[in-house]
């Protein structure tokens, strides 16, 4: 059945995006994934096609998502870091690329900082929330406009909100909420595996659930 899709990935050479490679590669889905650094080519399966770019090029985004029909993005600033606008910028470029080649599911991750409409969010996230806001002022607004951009967007998309991402092959049980992080960490392996079944799901269609592991 996989065989059928093929997923785009961007930040799979990141920590947790190489558990994702993996996952997808497990499950037998194919893979496309954007590199900007060719010394980590090796670090994935030789089935992966490979794509060399930058997010910023609206150029690499368009190679990548050729033939695809799904796009996942486990993008973070990155090493050495990348402009912290470069969550709207990457949203925006793929946005249109997906317009260009009928693509619908986009599946992104990222912080717990980022606020909805619907948040409840208890003191601990609320403490999180403005600890970023006031430490990373610039990558913070990039990641709230770029939200904005999702739900202005007419793609079927989800957002995933993450605590700390413990980098570990355990995968305890996860809970969601759509209005407040109860959990204080989620295992990369989980978050794989939450974003592969989220690939044909619409439980979370349009929305930003908090992922965590039980606590």
């Amino acid at each position: 059945m996989t065989s059928s899709y093929k997923i785009a990935v961007i930040g799979g050479t990141g920590k947790s995006g190489s558990y994702l490679i993996q996952e997808l590669f497990s499950n037998n889905f194919p893979i496309k994934a954007l590199v900007r650094n060719p010394q980590k080519y090796a670090q994935f399966p030789a089935e992966v096609e490979l794509v060399l770019g930058d997010v910023s090029d609206p150029k690499a985004i368009n190679r990548l998502l050729k033939g695809c029909t799904h796009v996942v993005s486990m993008l973070g600033l990155g090493t050495p870091p990348s402009e912290p606008i470069i969550f709207t910028q990457s949203t925006q470029h793929i946005l249109d690329a997906m317009q260009a080649e009928g693509i619908l599911r986009y599946i992104l991750t990222t912080g717990l900082n980022v606020d909805t409409s619907y948040d409840q969010k208890g003191e601990k996230t609320k403490f999180g929330t403005e600890w970023m806001k006031q430490n990373f002022p610039t990558s913070t607004a990039d990641k709230q406009a770029e939200y904005e951009l999702l739900v202005n967007s007419s793609v079927d998309w989800t957002l995933i909100r993450l605590p700390m991402i413990d980098l570990t092959d355990k995968n305890p049980p996860i809970s969601t909420d759509l209005q407040d992080c109860i959990g204080d960490k989620i295992s990369a392996k989980s978050l794989a595996e939450f974003v592969i079944k989220q690939l044909f799901s619409t439980e979370f269609s349009r929305l930003a659930p908090f992922v965590f592991n039980q606590i």
